[in-house]
């Protein structure tokens, strides 16, 4: 996998060794994604206090983009490729560019708890999932669906309903668990990456109907 995942040894540390036992943690994490599960990761703002770390006081999206001049981490990059990277941008949030490895479906957060269970009742095939402190579910689909979703839902039945269901494909950054995401606080996994969920992930219309239903039945 290019990369080794261990603890750091002592059992004592100067004051500074919980950050440096964060740095050491966070770049494990984005060697993870990189190495393990085959991601692009890059560089992201944060958010204090509603100002965005990028500078811009004008910013659109504070804390939920990518650090501008911030090269991106292919798939396959190491640990010491990550500490390279990483130790650049002290702070940055992690960020996965969307449209490449998966593409994502975007729902309200109560909607995704209820679809999780009932797919997982079904024994339907499933990706990661991620929850984002604005309330959003994200599911880890085969690329192309952001491109494929009207359609889709337009086989389904689903085209004329009101849903707050939206695909997320090329172009497109989310924020990986642990970061912060606009200040507001953690992504964190509902459903965490798996070997073969995350190389492979479902195709958006073996989940659709399921999300589609419950977001429509969810109240807004």
């Amino acid at each position: 996998m290019g990369f080794t995942i261990g603890g750091i040894r002592g059992t004592k540390e100067p004051r500074s060794g919980s950050r440096r036992r964060g740095r050491a943690s966070e770049r494990t994490t984005v060697a993870e994604f990189t190495g393990l599960w085959g991601w692009d990761a890059v560089p992201g703002a944060r958010a204090l206090d509603g100002r965005c770390s990028c500078g811009r006081d004008d910013c659109a999206t504070p804390g939920a983009h990518p650090l501008p001049g911030a090269p991106e981490l292919p798939a396959g990059a190491t640990l010491d490729e990550v500490t390279g990277t990483w130790d650049q941008f002290p702070g940055a949030a992690i960020l996965l560019p969307v449209g490449r490895a998966f593409d994502i479906l975007d729902v309200p957060e109560t909607a995704g708890r209820r679809a999780l269970v009932r797919l997982e009742r079904m024994g339907i095939p499933l990706g990661p999932v991620t929850v984002t402190p604005q309330g959003r579910a994200h599911f880890f689909v085969a690329p192309g669906a952001a491109a494929e979703l009207p359609q889709l839902l337009y086989r389904m039945g689903w085209d004329d309903a009101a849903l707050d269901l939206h695909g997320l494909g090329p172009g497109s950054h989310i924020t990986a668990p642990p970061s912060d995401r606009g200040g507001l606080g953690p992504v964190r996994w509902l459903r965490p990456p798996a070997l073969d969920s995350a190389t492979n992930p479902p195709q958006a219309r073996l989940l659709l109907g399921t999300l589609a239903y419950v977001a429509h039945r969810s109240p807004a």
